[in-house]
């Protein structure tokens, strides 16, 4: 049972959130991520597309800040009282013959300023069919809510899929809404609608599991139960984060600090400061969904914290 896991924003405020990004939002958008970054790490080629972006509030960027820290950071990330921009970074990964997303973004299931990631890949040349994995940090709509198109099909029809053993038997307990507070019990509809839609073809992962030579999982749960996170092998590691780190100044800056969409709020930041104290250990290289586009680099400790630095 997971009796006890709260999020700190409400449904219905997560909810309002899906519709907020304006014509004019929309057509920033269009002028951004260009041009496309790629890297090769190892036996891996990478290339970084975009899903768009989301406005947040500052509720949720930001809860535990206090009114006197809030302004001076909404400003720095280009926001104003309101709230601010996160980006929406998908990694495209060439391993072999294997062409692989991790997450498929939001496509019509969130704010009208994500659902991106079909058409950057075809500007990039890759047509949906041609992709063959798709791994799943997690199951929030910004992250599976592309499973399936418009006419219910798959949009990525050859792809086998993945994702956490914990996050699978988390948003499938038949009991759901018996076990889990209320708040949770919306994210849960799209998250059954992703996943039963790939069941016959899906496997389902455990902490350590290899999915391709040198790319393996590693659980990073708190912002969702059964949250994963992906290490590519290199001459160094290059750890893909998902929101186990969510952003790329506020948590590097303030690692004791709380995100509002965390399901179980102590556990994420209990593994974000685990991995930013491995990252900036291990010179891990990092690349995170909602950092600056392309949300490539490293964590450095800095007065007591971390900083991000780019590369």
């Amino acid at each position: 049972m997971h009796m006890g896991i709260k999020p700190q924003v409400s449904r219905q405020r997560f909810t309002g959130l899906m519709a907020c990004a304006t014509g004019t939002a929309l057509a920033g958008f269009r002028a951004q991520a260009q041009p496309v970054h790629s890297l090769r790490h190892g036996r891996f080629e990478i290339t970084v597309l975009s899903d768009g972006f989301l406005t947040l509030p500052a509720e949720v960027l930001l809860p535990d800040a206090t009114p006197e820290q809030r302004g001076p950071l909404l400003t720095a990330l280009g926001g104003d009282a309101s709230g601010a921009r996160v980006q929406a970074n998908v990694p495209v990964i060439r391993a072999g013959d294997d062409l692989i997303l991790i997450d498929n973004g939001a496509g019509g299931n969130f704010q009208p300023s994500t659902g991106r990631l079909e058409d950057n890949l075809k500007a990039a040349g890759i047509e949906p069919a041609r992709i063959t994995k798709v791994i799943l940090t997690h199951a929030h709509p910004d992250h599976s809510g592309a499973t399936l198109g418009d006419d219910g099909k798959l949009r990525y029809p050859n792809a086998h899929y993945y994702v956490g053993r914990k996050e699978w038997d988390f948003w499938t307990d038949p009991q759901f809404e018996t076990h889990n507070a209320a708040a949770l019990h919306g994210f849960a509809l799209g998250a059954k609608r992703d996943l039963l839609a790939v069941e016959d073809r899906l496997t389902l992962l455990r902490d350590g599991d290899e999915i391709v030579a040198g790319l393996s999982v590693n659980e990073t749960p708190g912002h969702t139960p059964g949250h994963i996170s992906v290490e590519l092998a290199g001459s160094e590691p290059l750890l893909i984060t998902g929101d186990a780190c969510t952003h790329d100044v506020i948590f590097f800056a303030h690692p004791g600090w709380h995100f509002g969409f965390d399901t179980d709020p102590e556990l994420a930041l209990s593994n974000r400061q685990k991995l930013l104290d491995r990252a900036a250990s291990e010179r891990l290289k990092l690349l995170g969904y909602h950092w600056s586009y392309p949300g490539i680099g490293r964590a450095e400790r800095h007065d007591g914290a971390y900083r991000f630095v780019p590369g």
